[in-house]
């Protein structure tokens, strides 16, 4: 769909050390595991800093899940070593005491940014481990309720145009 929308998608692997394209618009990172990565993920600078190239031109820099442990400051495994991350978001994760969260969401913009005018909803879903152990300050990107319509409160951060959540946006509501 980001094809036939005009966009070249240029893929890159932070496990081999590789960072986004110098030029891209904006970066995505996908969820995934990195509390078994994370040692690798620390140590590849390329990638790192590339991320960091990304943010400070004012690409967009979106991750979800995994993603997002990744562009926050710390994630900790669950031998319970600290792993410094990119540092872009007030975010630090643990493995350590793993809680499961689940659920379909509907997940509300907070502020008009990429991802559409604030109030813009998305059809989304949680599924993860991670216990969150500091996230923020910041601005968050989504408001949150679970699919019997509960409020669960804010998800996510944004810091400028980088941003991210536990939430993987399946497609907007008005879709």
């Amino acid at each position: 769909a980001w094809r036939d929308a005009g966009a070249e998608v240029v893929p890159f692997s932070p496990l081999a050390g590789e960072g986004p394209d110098a030029g891209a618009d904006a970066v995505y990172l996908p969820g995934g595991y990195p509390e078994l990565h994370a040692g690798r993920i620390a140590g590849a600078r390329d990638f790192l800093d590339g991320l960091a190239d990304a943010a400070r031109r004012g690409a967009v820099v979106y991750g979800e899940c995994g993603g997002y442990m990744v562009l926050g400051r710390r994630l900790i495994d669950e031998r319970g070593e600290a792993h410094a991350m990119a540092g872009l978001l007030a975010l630090e994760t643990s493995f350590a005491e793993p809680r499961l969260h689940l659920g379909y969401r509907r997940a509300r913009v907070s502020a008009d940014g990429p991802l559409g005018e604030a109030g813009v909803t998305y059809r989304a879903h949680e599924f993860h481990y991670a216990r969150t152990l500091e996230e923020g300050p910041g601005a968050p990107l989504f408001e949150c309720a679970d699919a019997g319509g509960a409020e669960r409160g804010p998800a996510g951060l944004v810091d400028g145009r980088v941003m991210g959540s536990f939430i993987h946006l399946i497609d907007r509501e008005d879709a």
